[in-house]
């Protein structure tokens, strides 16, 4: 065998944990925590599952950075403009991440999930994924001043638990309080949200 037969190949380790991170997502949308492991997120991967080992430490360290990625869970949200008043900022990056929400079914997924469930993994997922959304929606609002007298971080809590509960109930197609949340209904329930926004948010 000469010399080139015998070298191993080149990996591309880029590639590959593109490929990891992408398999563990199709499993968490297709199957839910209790399905990701080593081996299936190698397997889904086409890898041997050294290789999560060797580049994530193991299936923890992939959930981590699922979590941190945050364009993968914000879709159209991480192009949201923050322009104007920190109320009409807010409502921007508010009625963004409701859309996400409504076309992302692995997102929606974490939500309830994360809403139901308590378990290290689930925490670990939360804990990386709330923190690249709060630099993301820091970075979003740099420059933008904050209205005095308001508790910016309890009002914005209760915005996006209602547009995340909300969205989670539109997939059922069930009505909540009286409002049906087809898309005449959607298009009230963010009139709402910047109506809310507006008057908690005015100078």
């Amino acid at each position: 065998m000469s010399r080139a037969e015998a070298a191993p190949a080149v990996r591309d380790r880029p590639a590959t944990e593109r490929s990891i991170i992408e398999a563990a997502a199709r499993l968490l949308a297709e199957k839910g925590f209790s399905a990701l492991n080593v081996q299936a997120v190698a397997e889904a991967a086409g890898v041997d599952r050294k290789l999560v080992y060797r580049y994530f430490g193991g299936v923890e360290g992939v959930v981590e950075r699922l979590g941190a990625e945050v364009h993968w869970t914000l879709g159209e949200a991480r192009d949201a403009q923050s322009s104007g008043s920190y109320g009409e900022a807010a409502v921007a990056l508010v009625l963004a991440y409701g859309r996400a929400l409504a076309g992302d079914p692995l997102l929606r997924g974490l939500v309830a999930w994360e809403t139901v469930e308590d378990t290290p993994m689930l925490r670990t997922l939360d804990a990386s994924r709330s923190a690249a959304m709060q630099a993301w929606a820091t970075q979003r609002l740099a420059g933008v001043p904050r209205p005095d007298g308001v508790d910016v971080a309890a009002l914005n809590a209760v915005l996006i638990a209602g547009i995340q509960m909300l969205a989670l109930r539109r997939e059922q197609q069930r009505p909540f309080a009286g409002v049906a949340l087809d898309d005449a209904g959607w298009a009230r329930i963010e009139a709402a949200v910047t109506a809310i926004a507006t008057k908690a948010y005015a100078d």
